[in-house]
């Protein structure tokens, strides 16, 4: 499929609803968190993003399991592919039972029906060729979460009664935990996420030419972390601009 597709269909796998509720979450540790999440991004997510996928190019799209049991053995594969299967459970879970809430509170559809058509959504994206279905949907819905952190984020910027905070260690935390290391298990999408080594594969075996490799993985984790970076900076002019209250937190 073409670059900006791919590049679409990876941001969106790898994005989803983790840059923005762990953003949102974080930014009760204050502007801390803006580092954090541009120094995981550049130094650790971005180049496990890209070597997860650049591998999967080389070996003709085979899956990380298939990849490890290649270089470090059998028995690693299968505590690999467990490993996996359970992170794939939380993930799907979590990331349904929120994408349900929201489809609820905007249509009063009852949430276990919402999530129930998720599931089959899931079933029918993972058993169709890529280009059938998620090739068409994954670029629209990867474009609107784009247009959306636009729209939020300069709807911050532009109304006075908001303000960011600079970049401060010190009197701007809502929060009596530690920064480490609950701030680096709380924003993990959106600064570093071991989970897209598992969606990799997808794309891989889409792209046309190993340059391309570079823009989609390397590029869709730049963007997923200033998607993180905008969710974040929105979180802490709402938390700045009043006082720490139990509704806030």
């Amino acid at each position: 499929m073409p670059k900006t597709k791919n590049f679409l269909i990876n941001f969106l796998n790898i994005a989803g609803l983790g840059p923005i509720f762990g953003a949102i979450q974080g930014a009760l540790f204050g502007p801390a968190a803006f580092l954090w999440i541009t120094l995981g991004t550049i130094f650790i997510g971005c180049i496990h993003d890209f070597f997860a996928g650049f591998m999967s190019i080389r070996e003709d799209g085979l899956t990380m399991p298939k990849i490890v049991s290649k270089y470090l053995g059998f028995g690693l594969e299968k505590f690999v592919a467990v490993l996996i299967i359970i992170t794939g459970i939380l993930v799907s879970a979590t990331f349904a039972k929120g994408a349900a809430d929201l489809i609820s509170n905007l249509t009063q559809i009852p949430v276990l029906i919402c999530i129930t058509i998720i599931f089959i959504y899931f079933l029918i994206a993972t058993v169709f060729p890529i280009d059938k279905i998620i090739g068409r949907t994954y670029p629209i819905f990867g474009a609107l979460l784009l247009i959306m952190v636009v729209i939020m984020t300069a709807g911050v910027i532009l109304n006075p009664t908001y303000t960011i905070p600079e970049f401060t260690t010190q009197g701007l935390y809502l929060t009596d935990k530690s920064i480490f290391p609950y701030l680096f298990v709380t924003i993990a999408c959106g600064a570093i996420s071991g989970f897209h080594a598992s969606q990799a594969p997808i794309v891989s075996r889409c792209i046309e030419n190993e340059k391309d490799a570079r823009p989609v993985f390397f590029g869709s984790m730049v963007v997923e972390g200033l998607v993180a970076l905008c969710w974040a900076a929105i979180a802490m002019a709402f938390f700045h601009s009043q006082p720490p209250t139990c509704s806030n937190l």
